[in-house]
Protein backbone atom coordinates (compact mmCIF):
# COMPACT_ATOMS: atom_id res chain seq x y z
CA UNK A 1 0.00 0.00 0.00
CA UNK A 2 0.96 3.26 -1.07
CA UNK A 3 1.97 5.98 1.92
CA UNK A 4 1.92 9.87 1.14
CA UNK A 5 3.61 12.16 2.93
CA UNK A 6 1.75 15.42 3.22
CA UNK A 7 4.02 18.69 3.58
CA UNK A 8 1.69 21.70 5.07
CA UNK A 9 1.92 25.46 2.82
CA UNK A 10 -0.36 27.88 4.08
CA UNK A 11 -1.87 29.40 1.01
CA UNK A 12 -5.95 29.84 2.03
CA UNK A 13 -7.08 33.05 3.20
CA UNK A 14 -10.04 33.23 5.92
CA UNK A 15 -13.28 34.24 4.59
CA UNK A 16 -14.61 37.08 7.24
CA UNK A 17 -17.63 35.54 8.57
CA UNK A 18 -17.16 36.81 11.58
CA UNK A 19 -16.86 40.42 12.42
CA UNK A 20 -14.76 41.37 14.88
CA UNK A 21 -16.66 44.24 17.31
CA UNK A 22 -14.30 46.33 20.03
CA UNK A 23 -16.60 47.78 22.42
CA UNK A 24 -15.90 48.66 26.01
CA UNK A 25 -17.30 47.62 29.25
CA UNK A 26 -16.46 45.62 32.23
CA UNK A 27 -14.05 42.73 31.31
CA UNK A 28 -14.94 39.23 32.63
CA UNK A 29 -12.89 36.95 35.09
CA UNK A 30 -12.05 33.28 33.78
CA UNK A 31 -12.18 29.91 35.95
CA UNK A 32 -9.03 31.28 37.63
CA UNK A 33 -9.77 34.22 37.75
CA UNK A 34 -8.00 36.29 35.26
CA UNK A 35 -9.46 39.15 33.16
CA UNK A 36 -10.62 38.34 29.57
CA UNK A 37 -10.68 40.22 26.49
CA UNK A 38 -13.81 42.02 26.66
CA UNK A 39 -13.44 41.70 22.80
CA UNK A 40 -16.96 41.08 21.14
CA UNK A 41 -17.34 38.33 18.26
CA UNK A 42 -20.68 38.60 15.84
CA UNK A 43 -20.46 35.32 14.37
CA UNK A 44 -23.00 34.91 11.23
CA UNK A 45 -24.78 31.17 11.09
CA UNK A 46 -27.09 29.61 9.52
CA UNK A 47 -29.96 30.67 11.95
CA UNK A 48 -29.02 34.04 12.09
CA UNK A 49 -25.95 36.08 13.87
CA UNK A 50 -24.48 35.48 17.44
CA UNK A 51 -23.00 37.90 19.57
CA UNK A 52 -20.37 36.12 21.62
CA UNK A 53 -17.31 37.07 24.04
CA UNK A 54 -14.28 35.93 22.76
CA UNK A 55 -12.43 33.20 24.30
CA UNK A 56 -15.42 32.51 25.84
CA UNK A 57 -14.55 30.34 28.85
CA UNK A 58 -17.82 27.70 29.55
CA UNK A 59 -18.64 26.05 26.25
CA UNK A 60 -21.14 23.51 25.73
CA UNK A 61 -21.14 21.67 22.82
CA UNK A 62 -24.34 19.51 21.49
CA UNK A 63 -22.64 18.19 18.08
CA UNK A 64 -19.99 15.58 17.29
CA UNK A 65 -18.37 17.37 14.46
CA UNK A 66 -18.01 20.99 16.65
CA UNK A 67 -16.83 18.99 19.34
CA UNK A 68 -13.90 17.82 16.41
CA UNK A 69 -13.14 21.29 15.96
CA UNK A 70 -12.50 22.48 19.31
CA UNK A 71 -11.16 19.72 20.31
CA UNK A 72 -8.31 19.96 17.59
CA UNK A 73 -7.81 23.65 18.80
CA UNK A 74 -7.69 22.96 22.23
CA UNK A 75 -10.41 24.03 23.62
CA UNK A 76 -12.23 21.89 26.90
CA UNK A 77 -16.25 22.38 26.68
CA UNK A 78 -17.77 21.96 30.22
CA UNK A 79 -20.75 19.97 29.06
CA UNK A 80 -21.24 17.84 26.00
CA UNK A 81 -23.98 14.80 25.17
CA UNK A 82 -22.01 11.55 26.37
CA UNK A 83 -24.76 9.06 25.10
CA UNK A 84 -23.89 7.65 21.47
CA UNK A 85 -20.48 9.43 22.51
CA UNK A 86 -18.09 8.34 19.55
CA UNK A 87 -14.52 6.13 20.17
CA UNK A 88 -12.48 8.80 18.69
CA UNK A 89 -14.25 11.33 21.28
CA UNK A 90 -14.02 8.89 24.56
CA UNK A 91 -12.20 11.38 26.45
CA UNK A 92 -14.40 13.49 27.08
CA UNK A 93 -16.71 10.63 29.12
CA UNK A 94 -14.24 12.87 31.09
CA UNK A 95 -16.27 13.36 34.84
CA UNK A 96 -15.24 16.68 34.91
CA UNK A 97 -17.49 17.32 32.31
CA UNK A 98 -21.33 17.32 32.69
CA UNK A 99 -23.51 14.96 30.59
CA UNK A 100 -26.36 16.51 28.76
CA UNK A 101 -27.82 13.87 27.33
CA UNK A 102 -27.63 12.87 23.37
CA UNK A 103 -27.26 14.80 20.16
CA UNK A 104 -30.88 14.10 19.58
CA UNK A 105 -32.29 15.20 23.12
CA UNK A 106 -30.92 17.00 25.32
CA UNK A 107 -31.33 18.22 28.82
CA UNK A 108 -31.77 21.77 28.90
CA UNK A 109 -31.78 21.75 32.93
CA UNK A 110 -28.25 20.30 33.06
CA UNK A 111 -27.09 22.88 30.41
CA UNK A 112 -28.95 25.73 32.26
CA UNK A 113 -27.03 24.23 35.59
CA UNK A 114 -23.73 24.60 34.37
CA UNK A 115 -24.37 28.81 33.23
CA UNK A 116 -22.29 28.36 29.78
CA UNK A 117 -21.40 31.66 28.13
CA UNK A 118 -22.23 29.80 24.72
CA UNK A 119 -23.81 26.74 23.37
CA UNK A 120 -22.66 25.30 20.18
CA UNK A 121 -25.47 22.90 18.63
CA UNK A 122 -26.22 20.74 15.83
CA UNK A 123 -28.36 20.13 13.14
CA UNK A 124 -30.78 17.12 14.50
CA UNK A 125 -31.21 19.42 17.71
CA UNK A 126 -33.32 22.33 15.64
CA UNK A 127 -35.94 22.09 17.54
CA UNK A 128 -33.92 23.47 20.91
CA UNK A 129 -32.97 26.14 19.37
CA UNK A 130 -35.15 28.68 21.34
CA UNK A 131 -35.12 27.24 24.45
CA UNK A 132 -31.77 26.96 24.33
CA UNK A 133 -31.13 30.52 23.39
CA UNK A 134 -33.13 31.44 26.59
CA UNK A 135 -30.24 29.82 28.55
CA UNK A 136 -26.90 31.55 26.55
CA UNK A 137 -26.04 32.88 22.73
CA UNK A 138 -26.18 29.85 20.25
CA UNK A 139 -24.01 29.69 17.55
CA UNK A 140 -25.40 26.81 14.50
CA UNK A 141 -22.54 25.77 12.46
CA UNK A 142 -23.78 24.72 9.08
CA UNK A 143 -24.06 21.16 8.32
CA UNK A 144 -21.27 20.30 6.02
CA UNK A 145 -22.68 21.37 1.97
CA UNK A 146 -22.35 18.33 -0.21
CA UNK A 147 -22.24 20.64 -2.96
CA UNK A 148 -19.57 22.50 -1.41
CA UNK A 149 -18.01 20.33 1.41
CA UNK A 150 -14.32 22.01 1.78
CA UNK A 151 -15.34 25.21 1.55
CA UNK A 152 -18.70 24.74 4.43
CA UNK A 153 -15.92 22.33 6.21
CA UNK A 154 -13.44 25.16 6.41
CA UNK A 155 -15.54 28.09 7.85
CA UNK A 156 -17.26 26.23 10.48
CA UNK A 157 -13.55 25.88 11.46
CA UNK A 158 -12.67 29.27 10.58
CA UNK A 159 -15.49 30.76 12.99
CA UNK A 160 -14.16 28.72 16.13
CA UNK A 161 -10.25 29.53 15.21
CA UNK A 162 -11.68 33.49 15.01
CA UNK A 163 -13.75 33.20 17.87
CA UNK A 164 -10.97 31.40 20.14
CA UNK A 165 -7.91 33.38 18.70
CA UNK A 166 -6.35 29.66 16.81
CA UNK A 167 -6.25 31.61 13.11
CA UNK A 168 -2.99 30.06 12.28
CA UNK A 169 -4.22 26.33 13.90
CA UNK A 170 -6.41 26.14 11.47
CA UNK A 171 -4.60 27.25 8.68
CA UNK A 172 -2.40 24.67 9.13
CA UNK A 173 -5.05 21.98 9.23
CA UNK A 174 -7.12 23.28 6.33
CA UNK A 175 -3.88 23.23 4.09
CA UNK A 176 -2.92 19.69 4.93
CA UNK A 177 -6.82 18.43 4.33
CA UNK A 178 -6.67 20.10 0.84
CA UNK A 179 -3.12 18.62 0.21
CA UNK A 180 -4.69 15.52 0.94
CA UNK A 181 -7.57 15.60 -1.13
CA UNK A 182 -5.33 16.05 -4.31
CA UNK A 183 -3.25 13.10 -3.62
CA UNK A 184 -6.78 11.15 -3.75
CA UNK A 185 -7.87 12.83 -6.50
CA UNK A 186 -4.74 11.78 -8.42
CA UNK A 187 -5.78 7.92 -7.40
CA UNK A 188 -9.68 8.26 -8.59
CA UNK A 189 -8.32 10.26 -12.12
CA UNK A 190 -6.26 6.66 -13.22
CA UNK A 191 -9.42 4.56 -12.13
CA UNK A 192 -12.16 3.77 -14.08
CA UNK A 193 -13.84 1.84 -11.37
CA UNK A 194 -17.43 2.59 -10.17
CA UNK A 195 -18.51 2.69 -6.48
CA UNK A 196 -21.99 2.73 -4.50
CA UNK A 197 -22.53 4.18 -0.91
CA UNK A 198 -24.10 2.25 1.18
CA UNK A 199 -25.70 2.52 4.75
CA UNK A 200 -27.41 -0.57 6.16
CA UNK A 201 -29.60 -0.46 8.90
CA UNK A 202 -31.05 -3.93 10.41
CA UNK A 203 -30.68 -5.53 7.30
CA UNK A 204 -31.63 -3.16 4.90
CA UNK A 205 -29.87 -0.70 2.63
CA UNK A 206 -30.08 2.98 1.32
CA UNK A 207 -28.07 4.25 -1.26
CA UNK A 208 -26.41 7.42 -1.53
CA UNK A 209 -25.12 9.51 -4.57
CA UNK A 210 -23.24 12.63 -5.57
CA UNK A 211 -24.67 15.29 -3.66
CA UNK A 212 -25.93 13.54 -0.80
CA UNK A 213 -24.50 13.35 2.70
CA UNK A 214 -21.87 10.66 1.85
CA UNK A 215 -21.42 12.42 -1.32
CA UNK A 216 -17.91 13.64 -0.80
CA UNK A 217 -16.56 9.90 -1.77
CA UNK A 218 -17.79 11.05 -5.21
CA UNK A 219 -18.25 14.98 -5.57
CA UNK A 220 -14.97 15.93 -3.26
CA UNK A 221 -12.82 12.51 -4.20
CA UNK A 222 -13.60 11.91 -7.22
CA UNK A 223 -14.82 8.21 -6.86
CA UNK A 224 -17.01 7.67 -9.73
CA UNK A 225 -20.52 6.79 -8.98
CA UNK A 226 -21.74 3.08 -10.15
CA UNK A 227 -25.57 4.68 -9.67
CA UNK A 228 -26.12 7.79 -11.22
CA UNK A 229 -29.36 10.19 -10.30
CA UNK A 230 -29.93 8.84 -6.96
CA UNK A 231 -31.79 11.41 -4.77
CA UNK A 232 -30.58 13.95 -2.04
CA UNK A 233 -32.62 12.93 0.47
CA UNK A 234 -30.97 12.78 3.79
CA UNK A 235 -32.46 9.23 4.40
CA UNK A 236 -31.03 8.13 1.66
CA UNK A 237 -33.08 6.13 -1.73
CA UNK A 238 -33.90 2.43 -0.16
CA UNK A 239 -32.74 -0.20 -2.37
CA UNK A 240 -33.04 -3.67 -2.41
CA UNK A 241 -30.16 -6.66 -2.90
CA UNK A 242 -31.37 -7.40 -6.38
CA UNK A 243 -31.00 -3.79 -7.05
CA UNK A 244 -27.20 -3.40 -5.84
CA UNK A 245 -26.91 -6.90 -7.71
CA UNK A 246 -28.20 -5.39 -10.72
CA UNK A 247 -26.22 -1.76 -10.51
CA UNK A 248 -23.04 -3.87 -9.62
CA UNK A 249 -20.68 -1.67 -8.35
CA UNK A 250 -17.07 -2.29 -8.63
CA UNK A 251 -16.68 -1.15 -4.97
CA UNK A 252 -19.22 -0.90 -2.28
CA UNK A 253 -18.93 1.02 0.75
CA UNK A 254 -20.46 0.63 3.31
CA UNK A 255 -21.67 2.05 6.34
CA UNK A 256 -23.27 0.09 9.40
CA UNK A 257 -25.88 2.21 11.65
CA UNK A 258 -27.07 -0.58 13.03
CA UNK A 259 -23.49 -0.86 14.74
CA UNK A 260 -23.67 2.90 16.14
CA UNK A 261 -27.32 3.07 16.81
CA UNK A 262 -28.24 -0.42 18.23
CA UNK A 263 -24.75 -1.19 19.26
CA UNK A 264 -24.50 -4.41 17.77
CA UNK A 265 -21.98 -6.09 15.86
CA UNK A 266 -21.68 -5.68 12.01
CA UNK A 267 -23.19 -8.83 10.66
CA UNK A 268 -21.41 -9.17 7.22
CA UNK A 269 -23.01 -12.44 6.61
CA UNK A 270 -25.88 -10.66 6.46
CA UNK A 271 -24.60 -7.98 4.34
CA UNK A 272 -23.18 -10.04 2.35
CA UNK A 273 -25.79 -11.85 0.86
CA UNK A 274 -25.76 -14.36 -2.25
CA UNK A 275 -27.32 -11.43 -4.28
CA UNK A 276 -24.46 -8.74 -3.21
CA UNK A 277 -21.95 -11.29 -3.35
CA UNK A 278 -22.69 -11.26 -7.26
CA UNK A 279 -21.67 -8.19 -8.00
CA UNK A 280 -17.48 -7.24 -8.93
CA UNK A 281 -17.52 -5.00 -5.49
CA UNK A 282 -17.78 -8.87 -4.02
CA UNK A 283 -15.63 -10.66 -6.07
CA UNK A 284 -12.57 -8.48 -6.55
CA UNK A 285 -13.14 -8.27 -2.28
CA UNK A 286 -13.75 -4.77 -2.90
CA UNK A 287 -16.43 -4.22 -0.20
CA UNK A 288 -15.39 -1.38 2.51
CA UNK A 289 -16.64 -1.11 5.81
CA UNK A 290 -16.38 2.98 6.85
CA UNK A 291 -16.60 3.26 10.83
CA UNK A 292 -19.98 4.49 10.90
CA UNK A 293 -19.00 7.10 14.21
CA UNK A 294 -17.14 9.15 11.50
CA UNK A 295 -19.28 8.98 8.56
CA UNK A 296 -23.08 9.05 10.40
CA UNK A 297 -22.21 10.43 13.85
CA UNK A 298 -19.82 13.12 12.87
CA UNK A 299 -18.51 13.59 9.57
CA UNK A 300 -18.15 17.65 9.43
CA UNK A 301 -15.33 18.11 11.86
CA UNK A 302 -11.28 18.45 11.62
CA UNK A 303 -11.32 14.26 12.88
CA UNK A 304 -13.79 12.82 10.87
CA UNK A 305 -12.67 14.23 7.75
CA UNK A 306 -9.07 13.51 7.97
CA UNK A 307 -9.96 9.62 8.91
CA UNK A 308 -12.77 9.79 5.44
CA UNK A 309 -9.95 10.80 3.38
CA UNK A 310 -7.58 7.99 4.74
CA UNK A 311 -10.37 5.28 4.42
CA UNK A 312 -11.22 6.18 0.95
CA UNK A 313 -7.46 6.37 -0.26
CA UNK A 314 -6.76 3.16 1.43
CA UNK A 315 -9.52 1.45 -0.38
CA UNK A 316 -8.58 2.87 -3.78
CA UNK A 317 -4.99 2.09 -2.95
CA UNK A 318 -5.34 -1.39 -3.19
Amino acid sequence: MKKYKFILSITTILTLSIILISCSGNNQKNDAGEDTNDEKVNIIHSLGTTQVNKNPQRVVVLDFSALENLDYLGIKPVAVPKTGLPGHLSKYNDPSIVDVGSITEVNLEKINEVQPDLIIMGQRLLEFYDQLSVIAPVIYPAPVDAGNFVESFEKNLDDMALLFGKKNEADEAKAEIRYKIEATKSITANSDEKALILLHNRGRFSAYGSGSRFGIVHDVFGVSEAAEGLSVHRHGNPVSSEYIQKVNPDIIFIIDRSRVVDNSITNKQEIENPLIKETNAAKNDKIYYLNPEIWYLAGGGIISVNEMIEEVTNALDK
